[in-house]
């Protein structure tokens, strides 16, 4: 980080008293400066008054309290008043009267409770000091008084402006940190469904393959070791995707690289479904969510194949183009000119082919399910432009 990169963050950590100090000093000193002299703000016809020991009071009432003009707005307003009506009343005139519109400002800006009582009051105490300074002064028409009046509301408006707008703004950023937080839900839940769904559907299958091969220890023993290692990687693969969601873990999700396929389709064999693998070109592609899209494609896929059409069989081809990979799994359906028994057709959607169109379509991609030629067809098209 750069040193005045530091330097504003630690001017951001310290106390609002602090931070405002520096403009309450300028302009406490902003009287000593010769050319500022007699410069300051003149309401009526007050005659000037040289300084005395009462001008450094003054000064000071219009220009400390601005250090606490976003810790205690309502404070830092009634001591500039206080200071403002002095500074008019006795005629010095001093350009610490500046001081007003910026509490003002401040308060319209920072001040939370009371805001209609505290207008009202300062409207009055503003009466009360033009009635004052024109018994002393007199030679100003009642449309300057009103002028300046004006001026002083057109200051507590920009505060209120700028509160407005502040509140719109972070009223925004929640909005957009619920749709995030919406979004972020909605894709863990659709990881959850692919995971959830493709690794219990294989232990399904492999359980009930196993009851009719009591007769072989052998073959008996090694589908039930199967049955546990997919519970296993069940287990694993929901570890790293709920990471996501612990603010304090160092393990960063999980992220399937596009040759996980293979370890998806060796899997489905396991399982008693004869898969084909056919990989054409050249993978660009080893991580970033264009390689996730493929890997949960081919495995939502899988996972239709072997609930609705166990043991026939599938064809997983995945084709590296140099802009976009093309994955296609072919199933042959159980029966001839019969669908995978409860397949889900692209108008209706299932969860996982629903959740796969809206990622693959994320990506500038598209996605397409249904009959083809006496089978099922999942064909997908994913830009490679991700490759984070």
């Amino acid at each position: 980080m750069s040193d005045p990169r530091r330097l504003a963050d630690a001017w951001r950590r310290l106390p609002l008293v602090v931070r405002d100090l520096p403009l309450a000093v300028v302009l406490a000193l902003s009287p000593l400066v010769p050319a500022l002299q007699g410069q300051g703000t003149q309401l009526g016809h007050v005659p000037q008054r040289s300084s005395d020991a009462l001008t450094v009071a003054v000064v000071a009432l219009q220009s400390a309290p601005l250090a606490l003009r976003r810790r205690l707005p309502l404070v830092c307003l009634a001591l500039v008043v206080t200071g403002f009506a002095v500074d008019q009343l006795r005629g010095y005139h001093t350009t610490a009267s500046i001081g007003l519109p910026i509490a003002l400002l401040s308060t319209g800006l920072h001040l939370d409770r009371f805001r209609r009582t505290t207008a009202a009051l300062a409207v009055a105490a503003y009466v009360a000091l033009a009635v004052g300074v024109a018994r002393q002064g007199g030679g100003e028409d009642v449309g300057g008084y009103v002028a300046f009046l004006l001026a002083l509301a057109v200051a507590w408006g920009a505060g209120a402006w700028l509160r407005g707008a502040r509140a719109a703004e972070a009223a925004q950023r929640r909005r957009v940190a619920d749709a995030s937080r919406g979004a972020e839900r909605a894709r863990i839940a659709r990881e959850l469904h692919d995971v959830v769904t493709h690794h219990v559907t294989a232990m399904v299958v492999q359980t009930e393959a196993a009851r009719y091969l009591t007769a072989d220890p052998g073959r008996l023993d090694a589908t039930l070791a199967e049955v546990g290692a997919t519970g296993r990687r069940a287990i694993g693969d929901l570890r790293h995707l709920l990471d996501v969601l612990d603010p304090d873990a160092t393990t960063a999700a999980r992220r399937p690289a596009s040759g996980d396929v293979r370890e998806l389709v060796e899997q489905a064999r396991r399982a008693g479904q004869p898969v084909e693998h056919v990989e054409e070109g050249r993978a660009a592609l080893t991580t970033g969510s264009a390689a996730v899209a493929v890997h949960r494609v081919v495995q939502e896929a899988l996972t239709n194949a072997l609930k609705h059409a166990h043991g026939r069989p599938t064809t997983v081809r995945v084709q590296h183009g140099e802009e976009e990979v093309t994955v296609e799994v072919v199933t042959q359906a159980p029966g001839p000119g019969t669908l995978p028994r409860g397949a889900v057709v692209p108008a209706g959607g299932g969860r996982g082919l629903t959740g796969l169109r809206a990622r693959v379509a994320l990506l500038g991609g598209d996605l397409e399910a249904g009959a083809r030629s006496g089978g099922w067809v999942v064909r997908a098209r994913v830009p490679q432009g991700d490759a984070t």
